[in-house]
C-alpha cells in the first residue's frame, strides 16, 4: 500500500472521529444532498421536455417512475448495505475487508440487476400495464421503458460506486460523478426528443447515456487510487460472510425504497381511474416532492457514515451527539425548504402542466400537504439513517416500511374512498404524520442504549451487543 493512500486514510479517519461533529456532518452532507438532488433531476428533466408532447406522454414518463424507482431501490439495497458495513469496518481500521465488501458488492449488483432487466424486457407489454399505463399512454410508456432497461447495469454500478465513496466520506467525488451525468442528460434531452424526433424514446436514450457517463466518472477515482477504498478483481470475494452483512442493511433499504414503487403503482392506478389529468398531476407532484425528498435522503446519508465510523470505533458519545445535531440541522432545513415550496407550488406544477387547471389544482394540493409534514419526514429519515449506520436491520426495516406501506397504503385506500381525488392528494402527508408515532418509541430505545454504552466509554469497558459484535 502506498504512503499516500495510508496518509489519506488516516486523515479521513481523524476527520470523522475527532473534528467538530456539526462541521463534519455539513462537510459530508452537502455533496450528498447535491448528489441526491441531481439524481432526481434526471426524471424531472425528462418530464419537462416530454410534457411538450402532450398529456399522455407526460403520464407515460410518470408511469415509468415506478420502474426506475424499483431499479434504484434494488441498486440502493446493495449500495446502502455495503456502505453501512464499510463505514463500520473503516472505523475499526479493517481497511482490506472494506475493499473486499465494496468490490464484491459492485460486481454482484451489476450481474443480478442485469438479469432482472433482461427478464423485464421480454415482458415489457404487461409490465407497463401493471405499472398503471392507460391505453393512450401505453405506447409512450413502452418506448421509454425499453431504453431504461438497457441502462440497468450502469445504474447498478453507478449506485454501488457512489455509496462506496459516501461510506469513506469522499462525498465530493460522488457528487462530481452524479452531477456530470445529470448535465449530460439535460443537454441530450432536447437533442434526442425534438432534434432527432425520437420523442419519449429520446428522453430514455438521453438518460441511458448519462448513466454510462456517471458510471465511468465514479469508477475513475478508484482506478486512479484517489480513494480510501480500492476496486480490484483480487478483492472480489463472493462469500456468505460478506453477503450476509450487506443483506442485513441492504434488504431493509430495498424494502423501504421498493415500497415507493408499490405505492407508486397503487397511486397511479387510483389516479388513472379518475382521469389522465389526475395521473399527470400525481406524476408532476411526485417529481417535485421527490426532488426535496432526495435532498432529505441526502442529508440522512451524509449523517450515516459519521455515525457508522464512530460506532465502529466505539465512540458512542459522538454517535449520540451526531444524531441530535443532525436532527436540529435537518429540521431547520425542512422548515425553510418546505415553506418555500408550499408558496411556489402552483408555479412549480405549471412548469410541467402549462395551463391545465385540473393538473395544477391537484398537483398544488399534493405538494402543499406534504410540505406541511416535511419536518416529520426529515426527522424520520435521520432516525432511519441512524439504524442503518449501526447495522440494526429490523428497526431500519420497520421504520422504512412505515412511510410507504404500513401508513401510506391504508391511508390511500381510505382517503380515496372518502374524499376522492382530494384524498389521493393528501394521503402521503397523512402517512408521514402516522409514521412519527412508530419512530418515537424506537428512538427512545436506541438512544438509551447508546447513552448506556457511552457511560462506560471512558473506562474502556464497553462491548457491543452480541448481534453487533462485528463492526
Amino acid at each position: 500500500m502506498s504512503d499516500t493512500l495510508t496518509a489519506g486514510r488516516t486523515q479521513r479517519r481523524n476527520m470523522m472521529l475527532d473534528d467538530n461533529v456539526a462541521k463534519v456532518i455539513i462537510i459530508i452532507a452537502i455533496p450528498m444532498i447535491i448528489s441526491m438532488l441531481v439524481d432526481s433531476l434526471y426524471n424531472i428533466a425528462d418530464t419537462y421536455f416530454v410534457s411538450r408532447l402532450g398529456k399522455s406522454a407526460t403520464a407515460a414518463v410518470g408511469v415509468n417512475d415506478s420502474l426506475t424507482h424499483f431499479i434504484r431501490s434494488a441498486s440502493m439495497g446493495f449500495g446502502v448495505g455495503a456502505s453501512s458495513y464499510i463505514s463500520r469496518l473503516l472505523g475499526a481500521k479493517q481497511d482490506e475487508e472494506a475493499c473486499r465488501v465494496g468490490t464484491t458488492t459492485l460486481f454482484t449488483s451489476m450481474v443480478i440487476l442485469s438479469a432482472f432487466a433482461a427478464l423485464a424486457y421480454i415482458f415489457i407489454d404487461p409490465l407497463v400495464t401493471l405499472l398503471g399505463a392507460t391505453e393512450s399512454s401505453k405506447p409512450y410508456a413502452m418506448d421509454y421503458a425499453r431504453f431504461i432497461l438497457l441502462s440497468v447495469p450502469f445504474t447498478a454500478g453507478e449506485v454501488s460506486l457512489s455509496h462506496m465513496l459516501r461510506a469513506e466520506g469522499s462525498t465530493k467525488l460522488s457528487m462530481i460523478g452524479m452531477t456530470t451525468g445529470c448535465a449530460v442528460n439535460v443537454v441530450l434531452d432536447p437533442i434526442f426528443i425534438t432534434g432527432f424526433g425520437l420523442e419519449v424514446a429520446g428522453a430514455a436514450i438521453a438518460t441511458t447515456l448519462s448513466k454510462v457517463v456517471s458510471f465511468l466518472m465514479l469508477l475513475w477515482p478508484f482506478l486512479r487510487r484517489r480513494t480510501m477504498l480500492e476496486v480490484r478483481l483480487r478483492y472480489f470475494t463472493p462469500k456468505w460472510r460478506i453477503y450476509k452483512e450487506v443483506a442485513r442493511m441492504g434488504i431493509p433499504t430495498f424494502l423501504r425504497t421498493s415500497m415507493m414503487t408499490i405505492s407508486g403503482v397503487v397511486m397511479n392506478n387510483y389516479a388513472g381511474s379518475f382521469s389522465d389529468s389526475a395521473l399527470a398531476a400525481v406524476s408532476v407532484a411526485n417529481k417535485c416532492t421527490r426532488l426535496v425528498g432526495s435532498g432529505i435522503m441526502g442529508f440522512g446519508q451524509g449523517f450515516q457514515p459519521v455515525a457508522g465510523y464512530c460506532w465502529g470505533a466505539k465512540r458512542y458519545r459522538r454517535v449520540n451527539r451526531a444524531f441530535w445535531v443532525s436532527s436540529g440541522i435537518g429540521s431547520a432545513m425542512a422548515i425553510v425548504i418546505g415553506s418555500a415550496m408550499a408558496i411556489f407550488s402552483p408555479q412549480l406544477v405549471a412548469v410541467f402542466a402549462a395551463a391545465d387547471p385540473d393538473i395544477i389544482s391537484i398537483g398544488t394540493l399534493m405538494i402543499r400537504s406534504q410540505c406541511s409534514t416535511m419536518v416529520l419526514h426529515m426527522w424520520v429519515m435521520i432516525v432511519n439513517s441512524l439504524f442503518q449506520a449501526l447495522g440494526r436491520a429490523i428497526p431500519a426495516a420497520i421504520l422504512g416500511l412505515s412511510r410507504q406501506v404500513i401508513c401510506l397504503l391504508p391511508a390511500l385506500v381510505v382517503l380515496c374512498a372518502v374524499f376522492g381525488v382530494t384524498g389521493l392528494a393528501i394521503s402521503q402527508a397523512v402517512a408521514d404524520l402516522l409514521s412519527l408515532f412508530i419512530a418515537v418509541p424506537m428512538v427512545i430505545k436506541i438512544t438509551r442504549e447508546i447513552l448506556r454504552l457511552a457511560a462506560t466509554e471512558d473506562s474502556g469497558a464497553t462491548t457491543l451487543p452480541a448481534a453487533e459484535s462485528e463492526p
